[in-house]
């Protein structure tokens, strides 16, 4: 069945997500994706330290080959890393950055590090931020904090498509304090943002070419009338000479 196929697929596309994920911790490490090309698999990893996938000469890129290669039966994976240009723009690389703070310097940090990463993150250039912990942060009982700043969809299409999310946890002798990161980009094109055109531009476009129109009807309309008018004349002349035949003939 072509269903039991597709669904075998994805679970073995997420089963090796996962292991790559639990095997590059604290890395930087935002995005997993795999594609099929005519020579195998394609792993590509996206991350703001490049040089901590790879490792040195290349060592922690082979032992993951050769793992995939056995474990997950895949014929020939080929693993791209791509950098991320801007870390402070990815939900997923600022829930980690998040996390690893909360567990080096503790709970009684936390609005400090909310504070700093958001400020850090709106520098960077995005429209709106909003991170919430939730947890021992501190006392006894559970409770949630959000930070917010800026201008962030909530619902719609462009929350789901446009915005950044991502989800992690920071393990501590608390407890497990829960971290939401959303994140705004620069580049979203949003819906209510209109740009209205100059409208004298193209209005004189459009004078010029009613003018050139009206000129070209001007140049018809004469043509018109000369030949008409040379018409006339011949037949004027003809009917002169027709009365000239007649007269002659009468006398």
């Amino acid at each position: 069945m072509i269903e039991r196929d597709f669904i075998a697929q994805k679970t073995k596309e997420l089963h090796i997500k996962n292991y790559i994920e639990n095997k590059l911790k604290n890395v930087g490490l935002s995005q997993i994706k795999l594609k099929k090309i005519p020579l195998g698999e394609k792993i590509i990893l996206y991350t703001s330290r490049p040089g901590l996938i790879i490792g040195s000469k290349g060592a922690n890129i082979k032992d993951l080959t050769n793992y995939l290669k056995k474990n997950f039966k895949l014929e020939n994976p080929q693993i791209e890393i791509s950098e991320i240009k801007n870390p402070f723009l990815d939900a997923h690389v600022v829930a980690e950055k998040i996390a690893n703070s909360l567990e080096r310097f503790g709970s009684a940090r936390f609005k400090s590090i909310g504070h700093k990463m958001i400020e850090n993150i709106m520098n960077a250039g995005a429209l709106g931020v909003e991170i919430i912990l939730s947890g021992k942060i501190p006392g006894a009982r559970a409770k949630s904090w959000r930070f917010y700043e800026g201008y962030l969809k909530k619902c719609g299409d462009i929350s789901l498509t446009g915005v950044s999310r991502a989800k992690k946890t920071a393990t501590l002798k608390s407890g497990i304090i829960g971290i939401k990161v959303a994140i705004m980009p620069p580049d979203i094109q949003l819906p209510d943002n209109i740009e209205i055109k100059k409208i004298t531009e193209e209005k004189t476009e459009e004078e010029k070419e009613t003018k050139e129109e009206k000129k070209q009807e001007e140049k018809k309309a004469e043509n018109k009338k000369e030949t008409s008018s040379s018409e006339k004349k011949v037949a004027e002349e003809k009917e002169k000479q027709e009365e000239e035949k007649q007269k002659d003939e009468s006398n």
